[in-house]
């Protein structure tokens, strides 16, 4: 039952909403300055500057691989691959350990910051984008060290029990998640790329008898949930940190899959 607690909390955690696209949130705040009476204090950010957060479908992926990784601590068939892996990667055939996993899980991140250099213009400023990477590392950090400690997962080398989850997969994708929104208008290769060093970080850690798979299945789900958390959250937050910025705010009633609610939309100028 302590598994299926913390997959449920995790999971709801990590929820995504359908936002509405550019075209109809621009449509609705033209609409909107006619209607200068109806101005909703800001509750949730859903807009900044024609930039949509993901669709709750997005966070498919990251809530499967994070219930997959709660799951291969408690279920026979997942345990067993965890086992499996293990002796195929290192029992079978007992090496050194390769470090290269302590530095490529920051290559994602230090791509942003080198490709801006020199002179390929993400999707955000500097200052912005590092308070993007900011968040999504105290979401990441915050969410990995307390289920470290919670569940008390040993490691495949028994050096200690902190495995689950893996910090440094996480690290590495949240860091090509990042990537990947920043520059996947330019090119989508760049996105690609990171998540390819990305994937090569989790390969090390249990190639290096660090830890189980199912520790970097969930890794993998934490970091890029926490940075698509990230760009959900930082529209409020920069509005909170610089307060001269002019917003025109709506609140639209939806309808989707029989699904009634309401959306509250921003443009920031």
């Amino acid at each position: 039952m302590k598994w299926l607690r913390i997959s449920c909390l995790l999971f709801a955690g990590f929820a995504g909403y359908t936002p509405l696209s550019a075209q109809q949130i621009d449509s609705l705040l033209n609409t909107n300055k006619q209607a200068t009476k109806f101005r909703p204090k800001l509750l949730y950010t859903i807009a900044y500057n024609k930039y949509t957060v993901s669709s709750g479908a997005s966070y498919i992926i990251p809530g499967a691989a994070i219930l997959y990784g709660v799951g291969s601590m408690a279920t026979r068939q997942l345990k067993k691959w965890n086992d499996d892996t293990k002796y195929e990667l290192y029992t079978e055939h007992p090496h050194s350990s390769f470090r290269a996993d302590n530095y490529l899980q920051f290559a994602p991140a230090v791509c942003v910051y080198g490709l801006n250099a020199v002179g390929i213009k993400g999707k955000h400023n500097i200052r912005d984008r590092t308070m993007i990477y900011l968040i999504s590392n105290l979401i990441l950090n915050t969410t990995v060290y307390s289920l470290k400690h919670v569940t008390h997962e040993w490691r495949p080398d028994n050096s200690d029990h902190y495995s689950f989850p893996s910090g440094h997969t996480a690290e590495a994708f949240a860091g090509a998640e990042f990537l990947w929104q920043e520059y996947k208008d330019v090119s989508p290769w760049y996105g690609i790329a990171g998540y390819a060093a990305a994937a090569s970080t989790g390969f090390l850690r249990m190639y290096n008898n660090k830890h189980w798979l199912g520790d970097i299945v969930a890794g993998a789900g934490i970091g890029m949930a926490s940075t698509k958390l990230a760009y959900w959250l930082f529209p409020y937050v920069q509005r909170k940190l610089f307060k001269t910025t002019e917003l025109n705010t709506i609140v639209i009633p939806t309808y989707n899959n029989h699904t009634a609610g309401l959306a509250l939309a921003y443009h920031f100028r």
